[in-house]
């Protein structure tokens, strides 16, 4: 329906009522709001008042939200996950949206604070309650609070909360960078403060969002009331079982409240048994407190110890002991760093290892990307993805930097379950700009995400961008030997803030990170310690994966067809074949669609697609024209290649290899791509050739050195280990090799050399690992290219996996 808005006069009117201070209270706002929308003007609306004359469409709308899904639940849009449909969203990155709705004022004293939390508003938003401004937003990727206590209405009395958001695209226009260098995302992204593979990426469509995505809630506070704290580790020996832990807090403190009034009461327990106490009147709005540990139980990386946590409660009491506030987390008692060189060579071996505890890590993990095009449904993934990361054993996770900065219920399983995070800020494959204007938008985004996430255990790196060190030396301004350590956004902006807010982790300020010392000598991939391996994207034995130099691979990946069901939920059903043309493989509209194609404007854009075809016919020398045939062929080659790819690294384990993190979990949308679980939650091939390659222990044999295969036990634990090994012909029935084995703690042995084979084959590896448990692997020998046919026979002649 469409309105014209006249004059809107709404008065609010305070009565403050004497009461002692009382606990925080929150109150949701979640749930159905109005929403209004208009194509936006040469003049943007900013405030009840601009709505005069405006004419809108009125719809209902869900909070924590999208407008694209309210649009759809209202029947005005087709399903943009299917087909070419997401193209029918476009017009709408034009418009304007204001949010509103009432609620009633709960219950306060007259000396309560009262707040407004918005866990995520996309993005350019001026917020108004009663009609009276209370604040702005210009960042979809931090949390916003707004002090309302003046505008407020009495408790009891009604409210009318309203958010105008501007249209991010025209915004993002506004301002034209000076140089445009090669980027995925589009160049109205580059100053706005969003999750940048929402202006599309080669994984994720298009789709320039509004919304209030995370939730939004109501928070009465006390006088006194805590604003921050901090745990971290100061330090940590294994041996002996000790450990210094600090307390920094911040609270608000009325100067009538800072002479003993209150008391700081501070606990640390473990299973109900309490492990520390400290109890203190405050005389400041700011403090320390020290605690040494004994008898500690220390977080650890899955597979090398329990990640225990200790529950951890900061409270603020009143002269009566009444509690005022209160703070608890669940907190893990560890230090981490990361040893590193600037560079690496033959002559000069590098390092890029992580150590925890003291004890080096070898990282076996992947690439955490967006969970959904629309963030607000982000929730209703994130246990079903992260029970992949914990089936497949990863032991870190990297937080790609073209997504949002997940929440604490992400950290709060990472930390429950001993993986590791490696967090990337939310900048890529880009030159960004640097003015003023922007550095400091980088830092309140910088302070804001590290003062939220800093206290997690898990958090084991910040990390400076994805690939903008990369972008300007092999991109093309790499004529013009741009330095990347000119950058001061990833070299003076973040690690300044850091410096303040959070010293206690390493801070790499790009990935790859192009140093001073690398851009000054060789200005070479081939000196990086650590590298993503995309490269030309062959037959995965190609030198440029078998001669790669780098110490530690934080992306590498391989394309794999999703299984015939997606494929038949994400197509309509006259697109689910691929190939309008099979001579010619010409792949239909919508399969360009899915590969991704940003704007249907681009054309024939077979690329992503074609690199299933040559990687199938590189390894099995032809190409099936069956739908089902070439989905088998495209999987197999891509879950053998990511075997190969970790099993190449674990099999040199610290000689010198120190860890692989693989791309990527899971699609964030129905796409054709690198993830080894698809949108729906389908696994591909390659989840369980992973699954046997990341467990603690794994027996693997990598391609034949001097005529032989070389058997390694690669160990991922801090305990020696000792167990059996059977190594099967799957072809003839007989066994290559069988006996036992010994390896130390954290350590990687070679038990044997298994003759080099003519022909082409598969070994089956049947093992036991620790405590005597049975475990699987299999090694593809022979030259490429194999037989499709023989291939399915072997492979289900394993019995390993089910082979369709």
């Amino acid at each position: 329906m469409k309105h014209r808005l006249s004059t809107l006069i709404l008065t609010a009117i305070v009565s403050l009522v004497w009461a002692l201070p009382l606990s925080a209270e929150s109150v949701s706002l979640n749930g159905t709001w109005t929403l209004d929308y208009w194509e936006q003007k040469r003049i943007p609306v900013v405030s009840p008042k601009g709505m005069q004359g405006v004419e809108y469409e009125t719809i209902k709308a869900e909070v924590p939200g999208n407008v694209e899904l309210d649009l759809l639940a209202a029947g005005l849009v087709e399903n943009p996950e299917i087909g070419s449909n997401v193209y029918l969203l476009r017009p709408y990155e034009g418009c304007q949206w204001r949010y509103s709705r009432k609620f009633v004022s709960p219950e306060r004293s007259d000396e309560d604070e009262v707040a407004i939390h918005f866990g995520g508003i996309d993005c350019y938003a001026e917020i108004y309650l009663n009609g009276r401004h209370i604040g702005s937003a210009s960042n979809m990727l931090i949390d916003y609070e707004y002090d309302v206590t003046d505008a407020v209405a009495a408790p009891g009395e009604e409210n009318l909360l309203e958010v105008y958001i501007r249209s991010s695209v025209i915004e993002g226009r506004r301002n034209v960078p000076p140089v445009i260098s090669y980027n995925f995302a589009q160049l109205e992204s580059v100053y706005s403060r969003r999750a940048p593979h929402t202006y599309g990426w080669d994984i994720m469509p298009r789709l320039v969002s509004a919304g209030l995505w995370r939730d939004v809630t109501l928070e009465v506070k006390p006088p006194v009331h805590i604003v921050d704290t901090h745990w971290y580790t100061v330090d940590a020996n294994v041996k002996e079982r000790t450990a210094s832990v600090y307390l920094d807090y911040t609270i608000t403190l009325p100067v009538k409240y800072q002479d003993g009034a209150m008391t700081a009461e501070i606990t640390i327990s473990k299973d109900g048994v309490e492990k520390a106490r400290c109890s203190k009147k405050i005389t400041s709005h700011a403090a320390r407190e020290m605690f040494w540990l004994s008898d500690v139980d220390f977080w650890w990386p899955r597979g090398y110890g329990d990640p225990a946590l200790y529950d951890a409660t900061f409270r603020i009491l009143d002269q009566d002991g009444r509690e005022v506030d209160a703070d608890r987390k669940s907190i893990g008692v560890r230090t981490v760093r990361l040893d590193m060189t600037p560079t690496t060579s033959e002559s000069a071996p590098g390092r890029f290892c992580f150590i925890v505890n003291g004890e080096k890590i070898y990282a076996h993990g992947s690439n955490w990307t967006p969970m959904d095009a629309f963030h607000s449904r982000d929730t209703k993934h994130l246990e079903s993805a992260f029970a992949i990361a914990k089936d497949l054993n990863c032991n870190m996770l990297r937080c790609w930097g073209g997504n949002v900065y997940e929440d604490h219920a992400f950290f709060d399983l990472c930390d429950r379950n001993g993986i590791l995070v490696w967090q990337d800020f939310a900048m890529g494959c880009t030159l960004y700009p640097q003015d003023p204007d922007f550095q400091k938008a980088i830092a309140q985004e910088v302070r804001s995400v590290a003062l939220k996430l800093r206290s997690h255990p898990s958090l084991a790196l910040w990390a400076g961008n994805n690939e903008n060190d990369q972008t300007l030396t092999l991109g093309t301004l790499r004529n013009f030997r741009m330095d990347p350590n000119d950058d001061v956004v990833s070299r003076v902006t973040i690690p300044s803030v850091l410096y303040e807010v959070d010293p206690t982790r390493p801070y790499l300020p790009s990935s790859p990170y192009w140093s001073e010392e690398l851009v000054a000598t060789s200005y070479s991939t081939e000196n990086i310690p650590e590298d993503h391996l995309w490269g030309p994207r062959g037959y995965y034995k190609d030198p440029f994966y078998t001669e790669a130099k780098c110490i530690f691979v934080s992306e590498i990946g391989y394309h794999g067809m999703p299984n015939r069901e997606s494929l038949e939920k994400m197509f309509p059903k006259e697109s689910v074949y691929p190939w309008s043309d099979v001579k010619t493989r010409r792949w239909n509209e919508d399969w360009l669609t899915k590969a991704v194609r940003i704007f249907k404007e681009w054309g024939y854009t077979p690329e992503r697609n074609n690199l299933m075809i040559n990687q199938v016919k590189l390894l099995f020398g032809t190409v099936p024209t069956d739908l089902d045939e070439f989905i088998f062929a495209s999987q197999s080659v891509q879950a053998e290649a990511m075997k190969y790819f970790i099993e190449k690294f674990r099999g040199h384990k610290f000689e010198p290899n120190t860890g692989m993190l693989w791309w990527n979990i899971r699609d964030g949308w129905p796409l054709i791509s690198d993830a080894i679980v698809d949108w729906y939650n389908s696994p591909k091939m390659a989840y369980w050739f992973i699954r046997n390659a990341q467990t603690d222990v794994c027996v693997l044999i990598n391609d034949a050195v001097d005529g032989g295969y070389p058997l390694v036990v690669a160990n991922d634990t801090r305990s020696d280990v000792s167990g059996t090994v059977t190594v099967t012909d799957v072809k003839t029935g007989n066994v290559v090799f069988k006996g036992s084995y010994e390896v130390a703690a954290n350590g990687r042995k070679e038990i044997a050399s298994l003759p080099q084979r003519q022909g082409q084959g598969i070994f089956k590896i049947s093992y036991t690992g620790r405590a005597g448990e049975r475990l699987e692997n299999h090694y593809l020998y022979g030259n490429a290219p194999f037989d499709l046919k023989e291939y399915r026979s072997l492979l289900k002649k394993t019995k390993m996996f089910e082979v369709r």
